[in-house]
Protein backbone atom coordinates (compact mmCIF):
# COMPACT_ATOMS: atom_id res chain seq x y z
CA UNK A 1 0.00 0.00 0.00
CA UNK A 2 1.32 3.44 -0.92
CA UNK A 3 2.42 5.57 2.02
CA UNK A 4 0.05 8.44 2.69
CA UNK A 5 1.28 11.52 4.54
CA UNK A 6 -1.19 12.72 7.15
CA UNK A 7 -0.71 16.29 8.31
CA UNK A 8 -2.16 18.07 11.30
CA UNK A 9 -2.83 15.03 13.49
CA UNK A 10 -0.59 13.84 16.27
CA UNK A 11 -1.11 11.91 19.49
CA UNK A 12 2.39 12.62 20.73
CA UNK A 13 2.61 14.72 23.87
CA UNK A 14 5.38 17.26 24.27
CA UNK A 15 8.09 16.64 26.86
CA UNK A 16 6.53 19.32 29.07
CA UNK A 17 3.11 17.69 28.82
CA UNK A 18 4.57 14.30 29.68
CA UNK A 19 6.25 15.82 32.74
CA UNK A 20 2.98 17.45 33.83
CA UNK A 21 1.11 14.17 33.37
CA UNK A 22 3.74 12.30 35.37
CA UNK A 23 3.71 14.90 38.14
CA UNK A 24 -0.07 14.57 38.44
CA UNK A 25 0.21 10.77 38.47
CA UNK A 26 2.81 10.84 41.23
CA UNK A 27 0.79 13.38 43.22
CA UNK A 28 -2.27 11.12 43.03
CA UNK A 29 -0.23 8.10 44.14
CA UNK A 30 1.47 9.88 47.03
CA UNK A 31 -1.05 12.45 48.27
CA UNK A 32 -4.51 11.30 47.17
CA UNK A 33 -4.84 7.52 47.09
CA UNK A 34 -3.54 6.90 50.65
CA UNK A 35 -6.06 9.41 52.05
CA UNK A 36 -9.04 8.87 49.76
CA UNK A 37 -10.78 6.34 52.02
CA UNK A 38 -10.53 8.70 55.01
CA UNK A 39 -12.13 11.60 53.14
CA UNK A 40 -14.81 9.34 51.71
CA UNK A 41 -15.77 8.09 55.16
CA UNK A 42 -15.64 11.44 56.95
CA UNK A 43 -16.74 13.75 54.11
CA UNK A 44 -14.10 16.22 55.33
CA UNK A 45 -12.85 18.84 52.91
CA UNK A 46 -9.29 18.02 51.71
CA UNK A 47 -7.88 21.49 52.23
CA UNK A 48 -4.41 20.13 53.04
CA UNK A 49 -4.26 18.22 49.75
CA UNK A 50 -5.52 21.24 47.83
CA UNK A 51 -2.78 23.39 49.37
CA UNK A 52 -0.11 20.82 48.46
CA UNK A 53 -1.51 20.73 44.94
CA UNK A 54 -1.37 24.52 44.75
CA UNK A 55 2.26 24.54 45.84
CA UNK A 56 3.29 22.17 43.03
CA UNK A 57 1.16 23.87 40.37
CA UNK A 58 -1.77 21.45 40.05
CA UNK A 59 -4.35 23.98 41.30
CA UNK A 60 -5.19 27.12 39.26
CA UNK A 61 -3.80 25.26 36.24
CA UNK A 62 -5.47 27.43 33.62
CA UNK A 63 -4.52 30.85 34.99
CA UNK A 64 -2.24 32.54 32.43
CA UNK A 65 1.41 33.06 33.24
CA UNK A 66 1.05 36.85 33.08
CA UNK A 67 -1.01 36.57 36.27
CA UNK A 68 1.40 34.16 37.91
CA UNK A 69 -0.33 30.92 36.88
CA UNK A 70 0.93 27.82 35.06
CA UNK A 71 -0.89 28.87 31.88
CA UNK A 72 -1.99 25.33 31.03
CA UNK A 73 -4.16 24.86 27.97
CA UNK A 74 -7.30 22.70 27.99
CA UNK A 75 -5.48 19.59 26.74
CA UNK A 76 -3.02 19.90 29.63
CA UNK A 77 -5.93 20.30 32.07
CA UNK A 78 -7.37 17.10 30.58
CA UNK A 79 -4.12 15.21 31.20
CA UNK A 80 -4.07 16.29 34.84
CA UNK A 81 -7.79 15.63 35.37
CA UNK A 82 -7.48 11.97 34.38
CA UNK A 83 -4.58 11.36 36.76
CA UNK A 84 -6.10 13.14 39.76
CA UNK A 85 -9.52 11.48 39.29
CA UNK A 86 -7.75 8.13 39.09
CA UNK A 87 -6.73 8.79 42.68
CA UNK A 88 -10.12 10.11 43.88
CA UNK A 89 -12.62 12.06 41.82
CA UNK A 90 -14.03 13.76 44.92
CA UNK A 91 -10.65 15.19 45.86
CA UNK A 92 -9.84 16.02 42.22
CA UNK A 93 -13.15 17.89 41.93
CA UNK A 94 -12.29 19.96 45.01
CA UNK A 95 -8.88 20.70 43.49
CA UNK A 96 -10.27 21.74 40.10
CA UNK A 97 -13.12 24.08 41.09
CA UNK A 98 -10.80 27.09 40.87
CA UNK A 99 -10.20 26.21 37.21
CA UNK A 100 -13.96 26.44 36.61
CA UNK A 101 -14.54 29.52 38.77
CA UNK A 102 -11.76 31.49 37.08
CA UNK A 103 -13.04 30.88 33.56
CA UNK A 104 -15.70 33.66 33.46
CA UNK A 105 -13.04 36.14 34.55
CA UNK A 106 -10.52 34.79 32.04
CA UNK A 107 -13.03 34.89 29.18
CA UNK A 108 -14.98 38.07 29.95
CA UNK A 109 -12.98 40.05 32.49
CA UNK A 110 -11.07 43.28 32.00
CA UNK A 111 -7.28 43.32 32.43
CA UNK A 112 -7.78 44.99 35.82
CA UNK A 113 -10.24 42.31 36.95
CA UNK A 114 -7.93 39.54 35.80
CA UNK A 115 -4.95 41.08 37.57
CA UNK A 116 -6.87 41.33 40.84
CA UNK A 117 -9.01 38.19 40.96
CA UNK A 118 -6.71 35.77 39.12
CA UNK A 119 -3.33 37.21 40.02
CA UNK A 120 -3.64 38.73 43.47
CA UNK A 121 -6.44 36.65 44.94
CA UNK A 122 -6.04 33.17 43.42
CA UNK A 123 -2.32 33.02 42.77
CA UNK A 124 -0.73 35.33 45.35
CA UNK A 125 -3.10 34.70 48.25
CA UNK A 126 -4.12 31.16 47.34
CA UNK A 127 -7.82 31.94 47.63
CA UNK A 128 -10.48 29.46 46.56
CA UNK A 129 -13.53 30.40 44.50
CA UNK A 130 -16.88 28.80 43.69
CA UNK A 131 -18.89 28.80 40.46
CA UNK A 132 -22.57 29.58 41.06
CA UNK A 133 -25.03 28.80 38.27
CA UNK A 134 -27.32 25.92 39.32
CA UNK A 135 -30.48 26.77 41.27
CA UNK A 136 -33.06 24.68 43.16
CA UNK A 137 -35.45 24.89 40.19
CA UNK A 138 -32.97 25.62 37.39
CA UNK A 139 -30.20 23.12 36.78
CA UNK A 140 -30.03 22.09 33.14
CA UNK A 141 -32.37 24.99 32.26
CA UNK A 142 -29.88 27.82 32.79
CA UNK A 143 -32.28 30.35 31.23
CA UNK A 144 -34.81 29.44 33.90
CA UNK A 145 -32.70 30.85 36.74
CA UNK A 146 -34.55 33.10 39.19
CA UNK A 147 -31.71 34.84 41.05
CA UNK A 148 -32.09 38.58 40.35
CA UNK A 149 -29.54 41.36 40.17
CA UNK A 150 -31.11 44.83 40.15
CA UNK A 151 -29.01 47.90 39.50
CA UNK A 152 -29.33 50.65 42.09
CA UNK A 153 -27.14 53.76 42.39
CA UNK A 154 -23.91 52.37 41.01
CA UNK A 155 -24.21 48.87 42.48
CA UNK A 156 -26.33 45.75 42.10
CA UNK A 157 -28.62 44.17 44.68
CA UNK A 158 -28.77 40.39 44.36
CA UNK A 159 -31.51 38.12 45.69
CA UNK A 160 -31.93 34.42 45.13
CA UNK A 161 -30.21 31.11 45.77
CA UNK A 162 -27.85 28.63 44.14
CA UNK A 163 -27.89 24.88 44.74
CA UNK A 164 -25.28 22.08 44.62
CA UNK A 165 -22.35 24.51 44.54
CA UNK A 166 -18.89 22.97 44.92
CA UNK A 167 -16.38 24.38 47.46
CA UNK A 168 -18.88 27.05 48.51
CA UNK A 169 -18.19 26.68 52.25
CA UNK A 170 -14.46 27.18 51.72
CA UNK A 171 -14.39 29.73 48.89
CA UNK A 172 -13.24 33.30 49.49
CA UNK A 173 -15.29 34.63 46.58
CA UNK A 174 -17.87 33.47 44.07
CA UNK A 175 -18.56 33.91 40.36
CA UNK A 176 -22.35 34.23 40.29
CA UNK A 177 -24.82 34.35 37.40
CA UNK A 178 -28.03 36.32 37.90
CA UNK A 179 -30.88 37.80 35.85
CA UNK A 180 -30.52 41.52 35.19
CA UNK A 181 -33.42 41.79 32.70
CA UNK A 182 -36.11 39.04 32.87
CA UNK A 183 -37.77 40.27 29.67
CA UNK A 184 -34.73 39.34 27.58
CA UNK A 185 -34.56 35.67 28.58
CA UNK A 186 -31.04 34.34 27.81
CA UNK A 187 -29.89 37.84 26.84
CA UNK A 188 -30.88 39.13 30.26
CA UNK A 189 -28.37 37.15 32.36
CA UNK A 190 -25.16 38.70 33.74
CA UNK A 191 -22.14 37.49 35.71
CA UNK A 192 -20.67 38.95 38.93
CA UNK A 193 -17.79 38.32 41.30
CA UNK A 194 -18.97 38.47 44.91
CA UNK A 195 -16.89 38.42 48.09
CA UNK A 196 -17.73 35.67 50.58
CA UNK A 197 -18.01 38.09 53.52
CA UNK A 198 -20.53 40.41 51.80
CA UNK A 199 -23.53 41.01 54.12
CA UNK A 200 -26.62 39.01 53.16
CA UNK A 201 -24.87 35.80 52.07
CA UNK A 202 -25.82 32.57 53.81
CA UNK A 203 -24.23 29.20 53.07
CA UNK A 204 -25.70 25.88 54.20
CA UNK A 205 -23.70 23.07 55.69
CA UNK A 206 -22.42 20.65 53.07
CA UNK A 207 -24.79 18.03 51.73
CA UNK A 208 -24.35 14.36 52.66
CA UNK A 209 -23.76 12.80 49.25
CA UNK A 210 -23.68 9.32 47.71
CA UNK A 211 -20.23 9.82 46.22
CA UNK A 212 -17.44 12.35 45.76
CA UNK A 213 -17.88 12.96 49.47
CA UNK A 214 -14.60 14.86 49.80
CA UNK A 215 -15.96 17.62 47.55
CA UNK A 216 -17.90 20.22 49.52
CA UNK A 217 -21.36 20.76 48.03
CA UNK A 218 -23.90 23.16 49.51
CA UNK A 219 -26.57 25.81 48.91
CA UNK A 220 -25.87 29.55 48.94
CA UNK A 221 -28.56 32.19 49.52
CA UNK A 222 -28.33 35.89 48.61
CA UNK A 223 -30.57 38.31 50.54
CA UNK A 224 -30.22 41.93 49.41
CA UNK A 225 -26.53 41.43 48.70
CA UNK A 226 -24.94 44.65 47.43
CA UNK A 227 -22.27 44.17 44.76
CA UNK A 228 -20.23 47.02 43.23
CA UNK A 229 -20.90 47.57 39.52
CA UNK A 230 -17.19 47.06 38.82
CA UNK A 231 -17.61 43.45 39.96
CA UNK A 232 -19.73 42.64 36.93
CA UNK A 233 -17.86 40.44 34.43
CA UNK A 234 -18.50 41.53 30.87
CA UNK A 235 -21.42 43.64 29.73
CA UNK A 236 -24.94 43.25 31.06
CA UNK A 237 -26.70 40.41 29.27
CA UNK A 238 -23.52 38.53 28.38
CA UNK A 239 -23.87 35.99 31.18
CA UNK A 240 -25.53 33.20 29.22
CA UNK A 241 -22.95 33.27 26.42
CA UNK A 242 -20.24 33.44 29.07
CA UNK A 243 -21.65 30.39 30.88
CA UNK A 244 -21.86 28.41 27.63
CA UNK A 245 -18.27 29.30 26.77
CA UNK A 246 -17.19 28.23 30.24
CA UNK A 247 -18.76 24.81 29.74
CA UNK A 248 -17.01 24.39 26.38
CA UNK A 249 -13.71 24.91 28.21
CA UNK A 250 -14.52 22.85 31.31
CA UNK A 251 -16.37 19.79 29.99
CA UNK A 252 -13.38 18.13 28.31
CA UNK A 253 -11.69 18.04 31.73
CA UNK A 254 -14.83 16.56 33.30
CA UNK A 255 -14.88 13.90 30.58
CA UNK A 256 -11.24 13.12 31.29
CA UNK A 257 -11.97 12.82 35.00
CA UNK A 258 -14.56 10.16 34.18
CA UNK A 259 -11.93 8.37 32.09
CA UNK A 260 -9.57 8.44 35.09
CA UNK A 261 -12.14 6.78 37.36
CA UNK A 262 -12.89 4.17 34.71
CA UNK A 263 -9.19 3.45 34.24
CA UNK A 264 -8.79 2.93 37.98
CA UNK A 265 -11.77 0.53 37.98
CA UNK A 266 -10.31 -1.42 35.07
CA UNK A 267 -6.86 -1.70 36.66
CA UNK A 268 -8.37 -2.84 39.95
CA UNK A 269 -10.39 -5.42 37.99
CA UNK A 270 -7.30 -6.69 36.18
CA UNK A 271 -5.39 -7.06 39.44
CA UNK A 272 -8.26 -8.90 41.12
CA UNK A 273 -8.95 -11.12 38.08
CA UNK A 274 -5.33 -12.27 38.13
CA UNK A 275 -5.45 -13.19 41.83
CA UNK A 276 -8.94 -14.66 42.15
CA UNK A 277 -9.34 -18.25 40.96
CA UNK A 278 -12.43 -20.32 40.25
CA UNK A 279 -12.74 -23.75 38.67
CA UNK A 280 -8.98 -24.10 38.79
CA UNK A 281 -7.92 -20.97 36.91
CA UNK A 282 -7.69 -17.18 37.31
CA UNK A 283 -11.07 -15.64 36.57
CA UNK A 284 -9.76 -13.48 33.71
CA UNK A 285 -9.37 -16.71 31.74
CA UNK A 286 -13.13 -17.20 31.87
CA UNK A 287 -14.48 -15.52 28.77
CA UNK A 288 -17.36 -13.88 30.68
CA UNK A 289 -14.85 -11.97 32.82
CA UNK A 290 -12.16 -11.45 30.20
CA UNK A 291 -14.61 -9.88 27.78
CA UNK A 292 -15.89 -7.48 30.43
CA UNK A 293 -12.37 -6.19 30.95
CA UNK A 294 -11.71 -6.05 27.20
CA UNK A 295 -14.82 -3.88 26.80
CA UNK A 296 -13.61 -1.64 29.62
CA UNK A 297 -10.30 -1.12 27.87
CA UNK A 298 -11.83 -0.34 24.47
CA UNK A 299 -14.30 2.16 25.87
CA UNK A 300 -11.73 3.89 28.08
CA UNK A 301 -9.52 4.45 25.03
CA UNK A 302 -12.48 5.85 23.10
CA UNK A 303 -13.43 8.16 25.95
CA UNK A 304 -9.89 9.47 26.28
CA UNK A 305 -9.65 10.18 22.55
CA UNK A 306 -12.95 12.07 22.59
CA UNK A 307 -11.79 14.15 25.56
CA UNK A 308 -8.47 14.91 23.88
CA UNK A 309 -10.21 15.87 20.63
CA UNK A 310 -12.62 18.22 22.41
CA UNK A 311 -9.73 19.85 24.29
CA UNK A 312 -7.67 20.14 21.09
CA UNK A 313 -10.51 21.97 19.34
CA UNK A 314 -11.08 24.39 22.23
CA UNK A 315 -7.36 25.15 22.39
CA UNK A 316 -7.45 26.08 18.71
CA UNK A 317 -10.39 28.40 19.15
CA UNK A 318 -12.76 26.13 17.25
CA UNK A 319 -16.33 26.41 18.53
CA UNK A 320 -17.59 22.83 18.38
CA UNK A 321 -20.18 22.11 21.10
CA UNK A 322 -21.00 18.79 19.45
CA UNK A 323 -17.46 17.45 20.01
CA UNK A 324 -17.53 18.65 23.61
CA UNK A 325 -20.92 16.97 24.15
CA UNK A 326 -19.65 13.74 22.56
CA UNK A 327 -16.80 13.65 25.06
CA UNK A 328 -18.81 14.56 28.15
CA UNK A 329 -21.75 12.20 27.50
CA UNK A 330 -19.73 9.25 26.25
CA UNK A 331 -17.11 9.40 29.01
CA UNK A 332 -19.67 9.82 31.79
CA UNK A 333 -21.90 6.98 30.60
CA UNK A 334 -18.91 4.78 29.81
CA UNK A 335 -17.36 5.28 33.25
CA UNK A 336 -20.63 4.46 34.97
CA UNK A 337 -20.86 1.19 33.05
CA UNK A 338 -17.19 0.34 33.66
CA UNK A 339 -17.49 0.79 37.42
CA UNK A 340 -20.68 -1.28 37.57
CA UNK A 341 -18.91 -4.04 35.65
CA UNK A 342 -15.90 -3.75 37.97
CA UNK A 343 -18.16 -4.46 40.94
CA UNK A 344 -19.48 -7.48 39.02
CA UNK A 345 -15.94 -8.73 38.37
CA UNK A 346 -15.26 -8.58 42.11
CA UNK A 347 -18.53 -10.39 42.82
CA UNK A 348 -19.62 -10.25 46.46
CA UNK A 349 -16.36 -8.58 47.44
CA UNK A 350 -17.11 -5.73 45.05
CA UNK A 351 -20.13 -4.84 47.17
CA UNK A 352 -18.01 -4.42 50.28
CA UNK A 353 -16.48 -1.12 51.36
CA UNK A 354 -13.13 -2.71 52.15
CA UNK A 355 -12.60 -3.17 48.40
CA UNK A 356 -12.06 -0.12 46.18
CA UNK A 357 -14.59 -0.55 43.39
CA UNK A 358 -17.79 0.26 45.30
CA UNK A 359 -16.43 3.76 46.00
CA UNK A 360 -15.54 4.21 42.34
CA UNK A 361 -19.11 3.30 41.37
CA UNK A 362 -20.56 5.77 43.88
CA UNK A 363 -18.17 8.54 42.89
CA UNK A 364 -18.65 8.27 39.15
CA UNK A 365 -22.45 8.57 39.04
CA UNK A 366 -22.36 12.35 39.34
CA UNK A 367 -20.39 12.63 36.09
CA UNK A 368 -23.68 11.87 34.35
CA UNK A 369 -25.31 14.76 36.24
CA UNK A 370 -23.02 17.73 36.85
CA UNK A 371 -21.76 20.22 34.27
CA UNK A 372 -24.59 19.21 31.97
CA UNK A 373 -26.41 15.89 32.32
CA UNK A 374 -25.92 13.12 29.78
CA UNK A 375 -29.44 13.88 28.56
CA UNK A 376 -28.60 17.55 27.98
CA UNK A 377 -25.44 16.54 26.09
CA UNK A 378 -27.61 14.46 23.77
CA UNK A 379 -29.89 17.46 23.26
CA UNK A 380 -26.82 19.48 22.25
CA UNK A 381 -25.75 16.74 19.83
CA UNK A 382 -29.22 16.56 18.24
CA UNK A 383 -29.35 20.34 17.93
CA UNK A 384 -25.98 20.45 16.21
CA UNK A 385 -26.72 17.51 13.91
CA UNK A 386 -29.95 19.11 12.69
CA UNK A 387 -28.73 22.71 12.66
Amino acid sequence: MENVAVSGISFELSDEQKMLQQMAREFAAKEIIPKAEHYDQTAEFPIDIIEKGRQVGLVNLNIPDEYGGPGANVLEEVLVAEELAYGCSGISTAMSVNNLSSLPIMIGGTPKQKEYWLGERMMDKGHLAAYCVTEPAAGSDVVGMQTRAERQNGHYVINGSKMFISNVNYANFYTVFAVTDPSKRHKGISCFVIERDTPGIKVSRHFDKLGQRAADTAEIVFENVEVPAENRIGEEGMGFLLAMSVFDHSRPGVASGAVGVARRAMEESIKYAQERQTFGQPIWQHQAIGHKIADMAMNIEAGRLLAWQAAWLVDRGVHNPRAVAYAKAFAADMAMKVTVEAVQVFGGYGYMKEYPVEKLMRDVKVFQIYEGTSEIQRNVIVRELFR
